[in-house]
C-alpha cells in the first residue's frame, strides 16, 4: 500500500480473566485504507482484542492507539465520540427487534447527531440501504428478514455514520456459501467505496482471502505472525498449517 499511515497501533497489550491469560504481549499496526483480517483458534481472544479497541473491554496493561489518541486516556464522552469514527458490526447483528428498517437505520443518526433534519436523514438512510443493495426492505421489520439481509442491515447501520475504522466480528457465520461470499464481496465493496480501514475477525477462510490484505495469526495471545493469505499458503511452518495445510 502506498499510503502507509496507522490509524491502530497496539503495543504488549495484556487481558486476562483471572487465570485465563487471553492476549499476551500483543502487538499489530492496521493502515489507513487496509483490511486485516485476525484468525486464530476458537476462544484464542479474537473477539477481546476488538472490544479492547473500542473500549468495551479495560485492558489490564499495554497501549492502543486509535486514530492518534490513547484509548485508556479518553473519558467516557470521548470514547462516544471516537466509537463514531470506529464502527462495530456485531456477529449477532444487534437489530432492535421493534423497529423496523429505518428506524434501525435512523437510531444513530438521532442518538449522536440531532441536528440531522428529517429530508437528509432519509436520503442517508436509502442511500446506505442502496449501497447494500436492499433499497426494498427500508419498511421491514428484522423477524421479515434472512440472516444475510440481517447482516447487510447492520452493515448498512454502521455506514449511515460515515465511519473511518470498521470492525467485523465473524461477519460470515452462520450463514449458507453463496450468502457468506456475497458478504464478504459486500465487506470489499464498503473499503473501496467508503476508503475505511477494517479489521475482520474471522475463522472463515474464503472470507479471509477474498477480503484481507493482511492476515494476524493470533496464538497465546500473541502476535504469532502476520503476512498476506499466498504467505499463508506457501508456509512450511507447522502452526500456519494447522490453518491453512
Amino acid at each position: 500500500m502506498n499510503n502507509t499511515e496507522t490509524v491502530i497501533k497496539i503495543e504488549h497489550l495484556f487481558k486476562s480473566f483471572g487465570s485465563n491469560h487471553v492476549l499476551n504481549d500483543f502487538n499489530m499496526e492496521l493502515n489507513k485504507g487496509e483490511n486485516l483480517a485476525v484468525i486464530g483458534k476458537s476462544g484464542s481472544g479474537k473477539s477481546v482484542l476488538i472490544k479492547c479497541i473500542i473500549g468495551l473491554l479495560k485492558v489490564d496493561s499495554g497501549y492502543i492507539n486509535v486514530l492518534g489518541k490513547d484509548i485508556s486516556k479518553l473519558s467516557n464522552k470521548e470514547l462516544d465520540l471516537l466509537r463514531i469514527k470506529v464502527a462495530f458490526l456485531f456477529q449477532s447483528n444487534a437489530l432492535y427487534d421493534s423497529m423496523s428498517v429505518r428506524e434501525n437505520l435512523e437510531f444513530p443518526l438521532r442518538r449522536h447527531n440531532g441536528s440531522v433534519k428529517y429530508d437528509n436523514m432519509n436520503s442517508l438512510v436509502e442511500q446506505v440501504l442502496d449501497d447494500v443493495g436492499l433499497s426494498h426492505t427500508i419498511n421491514m421489520m428484522p423477524s421479515e428478514l434472512s440472516g444475510g439481509m440481517k447482516k447487510r442491515i447492520a452493515l448498512a447501520r454502521t455506514l449511515i455514520m460515515k465511519p473511518e475504522i470498521i470492525l467485523y466480528d465473524e461477519p460470515t457465520t452462520g450463514l449458507d456459501p453463496i450468502t457468506a461470499r456475497e458478504i464478504s464481496q459486500l465487506i470489499l465493496s464498503v473499503q473501496r467505496h467508503y476508503k475505511t480501514s477494517s479489521i475482520i475477525i474471522s475463522h472463515d477462510l474464503s472470507c479471509v482471502k477474498l477480503t484481507s490484505n493482511k492476515i494476524i495469526l493470533l496464538i497465546n495471545g500473541k502476535n504469532y505472525t502476520e503476512g498476506t493469505f499466498d504467505d499463508f499458503t506457501k508456509s512450511k511452518d507447522k502452526e500456519i498449517s494447522n490453518f491453512f495445510g
